[in-house]
């Protein structure tokens, strides 16, 4: 079978019967062997006789949300195609074959961009239309290497095959965005052809929510761009807090009637430990990652991790320690000066804040170092080399312990032909 239409349903009694349809006859129309499959999600307003009845494959998916319906449907699927939309008739359905003729051409993922193709007056709210989603499409581009302009139209179609190689988690409206990023990450072919949005036929509001789906898709392209979540922010601070902390380090800065001194030091000193931190959050989370399999292993972060080794990183973590504590010291010395009485602050925290930085950041040298090292402790895994020279080694021993078996009935038999009437006659003869 070369295509399954998908459509998630939830109580869509007004309108699944209509979708159904309009999927059939276009497969009709332009000869196309296939079926639509309804990913049933607990309705409980007869969807599923009226979607019977219209033609469709229905399927019962335990599972709560938008994303594990979507998953339930893709993986009952016959087709080596699928084409994904809501069972709400606003997505046209009678329109699949700019999709199919660019998954016939050889692409992975082929979506839809309503802003390319018309949006149709109340169909889509104002608040998502130019808020909402122009803003999550930039966020998902700006964080990965995509073109796609409309990353949450849910008419897409795709090979089912290679989207079930990316294994998807995500159970709820974020499905959308993940099967965009993981798909661009694992460099699949992605395209995209302009489709409509029309009003929905429903009567009762729709399962989306505003501001608790957003977020969810906004946590979850920040979930997989570490380097936006943490190392960008992080390299940011600790710049900041690099050169305010090297200024002031020699004295108060003025810029115009503002006077930094001292406070600011320990602001900048915050600034460096907190960035310092955020970037190794970055490195951990990219190691981690990709050595569990949610993300493609980063090149870059995989030759850091080689030459920046364990022993390297106690080397680096060790100097630190050394600069900070001499920094004490030349603190104490300080003191010393003042009979170890009262101090200046203006003076004594030039030599202190400096130090303790130094002594924190390789504290957190070290325990990167140690922590990176357990992160790349890799489990053993068979590779297919592997199961094959099993499965020959297996064949080996099978044939080895045939032969050996068959070695032993032709003995068997010789003896049983020795001790025979026949063979006695014959031998005294």
């Amino acid at each position: 079978m070369e295509l399954t239409v998908v459509m998630p349903c939830l109580n869509e009694a007004e309108t699944v019967e209509t979708c159904v349809r309009k999927a059939l006859a276009c497969m009709r129309e332009h000869g196309i062997d296939g079926e639509v499959l309804i990913a049933d999600n607990g309705s409980t307003d007869g969807s599923q006789q009226l979607a019977r009845e219209a033609g469709a494959r229905v399927v019962h998916v335990d599972a709560k949300g938008y994303g594990n319906a979507l998953m339930g449907g893709i993986r009952a699927a016959r087709g080596r195609y699928v084409i994904m939309g809501d069972a709400d008739d606003s997505y046209d359905f009678t329109g699949l074959m700019p999709f199919v003729e660019q998954l016939r051409d050889g692409a992975d993922l082929v979506m839809g961009n309503r802003f390319k193709g018309g949006i149709a007056p109340g169909a889509m709210p104002p608040l998502h239309r130019y808020l909402g989603n122009p803003v999550l499409s930039f966020i998902g581009r700006l964080f990965f290497p995509s073109a796609i302009g409309d990353f949450h139209c849910g008419l897409r179609g795709f090979r089912r095959d290679s989207i079930l190689k990316l294994g998807l988690q995500t159970g709820g409206m974020e499905f959308a965005s993940e099967m965009v990023v993981r798909s661009t990450l694992a460099g699949l072919d992605v395209r995209e052809v302009p489709t409509t949005l029309s009003p929905d036929g429903r009567s009762r509001p729709p399962h989306l929510r505003s501001w608790r789906d957003g977020w969810r898709h906004l946590r979850f392209l920040l979930l997989y761009s570490p380097r936006w979540l943490f190392f960008i922010p992080g390299l940011i601070l600790m710049s900041i807090g690099l050169v305010a902390g090297t200024a002031l380090t020699f004295g108060p800065v003025y810029i115009g009637n503002l006077a930094f001194d001292v406070d600011t030091l320990v602001g900048a000193s915050a600034a460096m430990v907190i960035g310092f931190q955020a970037s190794l959050f970055a490195l951990f989370t990219k190691v981690y990652a990709a050595e569990e399999g949610f993300l493609p292993e980063d090149r870059r972060v995989r030759k850091l991790v080689d030459i920046v080794t364990l022993e390297k990183g106690l080397v680096a973590g060790g100097l630190l320690a050394l600069a900070g504590l001499a920094g004490l010291v030349a603190s104490l010395v300080h003191w010393q000066t003042r009979s170890f009485g009262p101090l200046i602050p203006s003076e004594s925290l030039r030599i202190v804040v400096p130090s303790a930085t130094a002594l924190i950041m390789s504290f957190q040298t070290i325990f990167a170092a140690l922590f990176i090292s357990i992160l790349g402790i890799r489990r053993s895994k068979e590779t297919p080399i592997d199961v094959a020279a099993s499965a020959a080694e297996e064949a080996a021993e099978a044939v080895s312990r045939d032969t050996a078996a068959e070695a032993a009935g032709t003995v068997a038999d010789g003896v049983a032909a020795s001790g025979s009437p026949e063979s006695r006659e014959s031998t005294k003869a």
